[in-house]
């Protein structure tokens, strides 16, 4: 068998021993070095890439276990074999606790050789190929913290890198929990200013009565809280990138001064009599229509289409499920090290449910299901009974398809049971669950109060 997986070295202080592990696994076509003893054996892994170690367990300098150490520390991809004598055999088990691929015992048997060195084998090559594709993934499919090798992200990966540079306004939409802030980042940290600071500040977070100073300053006196000159959000990004998110709630009077400030490019301390000039690039993410908000008289039209020079959209997560599978890995990797606990996968079973599942939440709420199945995680795998019941059970959207089939059922008394499980998962939460249905609110309206055998009479 041809080796395509690396050198595989021997260490032992018998020459003889030496040489019928080199023959024998040299007529298997694969690479053998030698090492008389484990400094030697250490020196030879720090020059070059071993698949597998077979080394005696009983050395002169340093004993196998020793040298298993110091493989495990420094060289953890590589597999290390003991050979022992059978009065060892317990030394050996022992060793595999701590970390030995396996052991032989001697005289070792050339088809027991041949059997635990080439699995050994087997097993450090996929090993390698594992981290080396997580390496392409992350290179080809990641954009500064932002995964995903769908159309639709390399799409917004593509016009991330093509409106970083230039000094224009850009309006990022998407449903909560996409990812948002985590573009307006890449926008700058990809940008000219990323020298500059990068201010975020969520217009919804902040009340009405404190917004406005948050944002332009206030000067001594201004009102009664005032005790001292205080620069606001857009002083504190000059030069840089000042992201307001969930712009849609910004109050009316508010829209009017921002849109001055864009326009003149200087903004007034609350209470001061006299401008400041301002460079600041201006990113705005909303998870609402603003359009519609614009046409609901609640968003002022002519600071819309100044915010919304370029738009990004991105896609919920139902719409790009292949990107699950890359999340889940990068998720289960943090929360893993975060949790200091060895989680390294997911049952089919388990991924499937993820795959299935209609993802209200996006992104975020995938997160959240990961960090919680890691930490309720009983062996190394993430299995179906770790995940949330509202996971379990998402399977139930495609059985009302399939059950409906086998019932022969009118379209109507489907469409009937999807909304009402959609909105079950939602926890009656209407605007999330027409957002996972794709239609608008007024729709979902109408049709609710059509299964109740009402008109509809509610309002938007």
């Amino acid at each position: 068998m041809p080796d395509e997986t690396g050198t595989i070295l021997v260490v032992d202080d018998e020459p003889e021993m030496r040489a019928l592990v080199r023959d024998v696994l040299g007529e298997r076509g694969h690479q053998v070095a030698e090492a008389p003893n484990g400094l030697e054996a250490l020196k030879r892994l720090a020059e070059g890439e071993y698949a597998v170690v077979l080394t005696d367990l009983r050395m002169k300098d340093m004993q196998g276990i020793e040298l298993l150490g110091e493989i495990k520390r420094t060289f953890p991809d590589t597999n290390v074999i003991l050979m022992t004598a059978f009065g060892s055999v317990e030394t050996a088990v022992e060793a595999m606790k701590e970390g030995a691929y396996d052991y032989l015992v001697k005289p070792v048997k050339t088809e027991e050789l041949i059997r635990v060195a080439e699995r050994a084998v087997r097993e450090a090559s996929l090993r390698r190929e594992i981290n080396r594709l997580r390496q392409e993934v992350h290179k080809e499919y990641s954009f500064h913290q932002i995964l995903g090798k769908s159309k639709p992200m390399r799409e917004v990966f593509d016009l991330i890198r093509r409106v970083a540079d230039s000094p224009t306004n850009v309006l990022i939409t998407g449903e909560s929990g996409t990812g948002k802030e985590l573009v307006a980042k890449a926008i700058h940290y990809n940008s000219e200013r990323r020298n500059a600071p990068f201010v975020p500040v969520n217009c919804a977070a902040i009340p009405e009565t404190l917004l406005e100073s948050e944002l332009f300053g206030h000067v001594k006196g201004a009102f009664t809280d005032a005790k001292s000159d205080k620069r606001g959000l857009f002083e504190e990004a000059q030069k840089g990138t000042l992201l307001l998110d969930e712009i849609s709630e910004l109050p009316l009077l508010l829209q009017a001064k921002l849109l001055r400030a864009i326009q003149e490019r200087e903004i007034r301390r609350v209470g001061a009599s006299r401008p400041v000039s301002v460079d600041v690039r201006i990113i705005a993410a909303t998870n609402l229509n603003l359009s519609e908000e614009v046409k609901a008289k609640r968003f002022r039209e002519d600071l819309y289409y100044r915010l919304n020079v370029i738009e990004i959209r991105l896609p919920p997560l139902r719409e790009r499920r292949e990107d699950i599978p890359l999340l889940v890995e990068a998720f289960l990797r943090k929360c893993a090290e975060a949790s200091h606990k060895e989680v390294r996968g997911m049952s089919e079973t388990a991924l499937t449910l993820l795959m299935d599942y209609a993802w209200p939440g996006n992104v975020r709420e995938l997160e959240n299901v990961i960090e919680r199945a890691v930490t309720l995680a009983r062996g190394d795998k993430i299995v179906t009974e770790d995940l949330p019941p509202t996971i379990q059970g998402a399977r139930g959207e495609r059985r009302v398809i399939d059950e409906g089939a086998d019932r022969i059922l009118p379209l109507q008394e489907v469409e009937r049971e999807y909304i009402l499980r959609i909105l079950e998962k939602t926890g009656g939460n209407k605007y999330q669950a027409a957002q996972v249905l794709g239609i608008d609110r007024k729709t979902l309206y109408r049709k609710l109060a059509e299964i109740k055998g009402k008109s509809p009479t509610g309002s938007v």
